[in-house]
């Protein structure tokens, strides 16, 4: 009888997928470009500000700021649009750290939300039954790039006065109608992390359509400046969140190739969103009818511990042994451990009266998702249909041996 290979059988990949970050002669041209220029802070240098503007020009951002990560793209998005103390600000529980961090960061209090069990992302119904008087903003998440119902969503911020934020970390070439996300509330940010669909290793960007909003993020990003004005004039609380000139170079070189390795991605996430639902207790990630463009930051499937007869820890042990590459959930916002330690807040909140009691809540779909989730990493569809293919290969064969499973050492997260 054939084995999982986690129990000694034969994995059925044994070449490594394709390597990420992908670079080529122009990333090293840029690097020694930046090198020889001398100039490498971008208020001196050229790589920064055209990065800006091709950024803009692809998404249709009238404007966008380029800063040093995705989390300070976040807390600078919430400055501009006024979010600060004591401000509630709704988000949803399926996210990474930096959603309520970079709320926390601005000293307003996060009111975390149940998410949609199709796509991850933010239920618009659970948001519309969490506003109260205090509330000023809303920040959504497209997970994975999947766009949240950003209909239902803006027409809520509109009736109640409230800004929007898109939090866009997985969303490059993500689009709602055929506007780029980003561009959908008042403002979008962007992660250019090492495993985000562009890289310079760290980098983030906001864009936005509004002026006023383009003028405040220059200045939060600047130490407080002011264009135009003596340079140690300081007009508000701002930090220095430049983006480097090296990180500009190689932004540019991975924007004039993400077109052509978003269609192959877009590709071959269709093709596995065909072929995986085919095998019982797989589901894809759902996509909203709105979503005509998806930047599938990774690729997810929920798997049923009941008809694998294992937890998804098992599952996603068996695969990994079958060669291939997967990363892990995140966790739920509500119960991560800086809300459940006494001095997980500290010191920059001292007093956590203000802050909901997240224990106590109920998130129920988030974690079901949380712990019945398999994240493949991207490169799964970064490289040919055979690439590709190999996942279905591996999830059929996990599920045919599925009577095995209860024996593989399963790590748990």
């Amino acid at each position: 009888m054939s084995e999982l290979a986690a129990l000694g059988g034969t994995p059925i990949r044994s070449a490594p997928y394709p390597a990420w970050p992908h670079y080529d002669d122009s990333e090293r041209d840029g690097l020694l470009r930046v090198l020889e220029s001398r100039n490498w802070w971008s208020s001196q240098g050229v790589e920064v500000r055209a990065f800006e503007q091709e950024w803009a020009a692809f998404t249709g951002a009238p404007h966008a700021v380029a800063m040093t990560n995705g989390t300070h793209t976040l807390e600078a998005a919430l400055l501009a649009t006024g979010i600060g103390a004591g401000d509630e600000v709704i988000v949803p529980d399926w996210s990474f750290f930096a959603t309520i961090g970079a709320v926390l960061a601005v000293n307003a209090v996060p009111v975390i939300v149940d998410v949609d069990p199709r796509t991850g992302t933010m239920d618009p119904a659970l948001a519309e039954a969490a506003i109260t008087g205090r509330t000023r903003a809303i920040l959504v998440v497209h997970v994975c790039g999947s766009v949240a119902d950003m209909d239902a969503i803006t027409a809520l911020a509109q009736r109640h006065g409230l800004r929007v934020i898109e939090d866009c970390a997985h969303a490059h070439g993500s689009t709602w109608h055929g506007v780029h996300a980003g561009l959908l509330g008042d403002a979008g940010s962007f992660s250019f992390q090492a495993s985000k669909l562009m890289t310079a290793g760290e980098g983030g960007a906001v864009i936005t359509r509004h002026d006023d909003v383009a003028a405040l993020l220059a200045s939060y990003v600047s130490c407080g400046r002011d264009p135009g004005t003596w340079y140690y004039r300081h007009f508000r609380l701002g930090e220095n969140w430049r983006m480097t000139e090296w990180q500009g170079a190689v932004l540019r070189c991975q924007l004039a190739r993400f077109p052509q390795q978003q269609a192959n991605r877009a590709a071959h996430a269709d093709l596995l969103n065909a072929e995986l639902a085919r095998i019982p207790g797989v589901t894809p990630q759902g996509r909203l009818p709105g979503c005509d463009s998806q930047g599938n930051y990774c690729y997810v499937v929920m798997v049923d511990p009941d008809e694998f007869g294992a937890s998804r820890d098992h599952v996603r042990t068996a695969l990994l042994a079958e060669g291939i590459p997967l990363t892990t959930s995140y966790p739920p916002l509500h119960a991560l451990e800086l809300f459940s330690d006494p001095a997980g807040l500290a010191p920059r909140i001292k007093d956590r009266s203000a802050l909901p009691d997240y224990a106590r809540q109920s998130f129920p779909v988030t974690e079901r998702l949380a712990a019945t989730s398999l994240w493949f990493t991207t490169s799964v569809l970064n490289g040919t249909d055979e690439d590709a293919l190999d996942v279905v290969r591996a999830m059929e064969k996990v599920h045919r041996l599925r009577g095995q499973l209860a024996e593989v050492d399963a790590v748990a997260y």
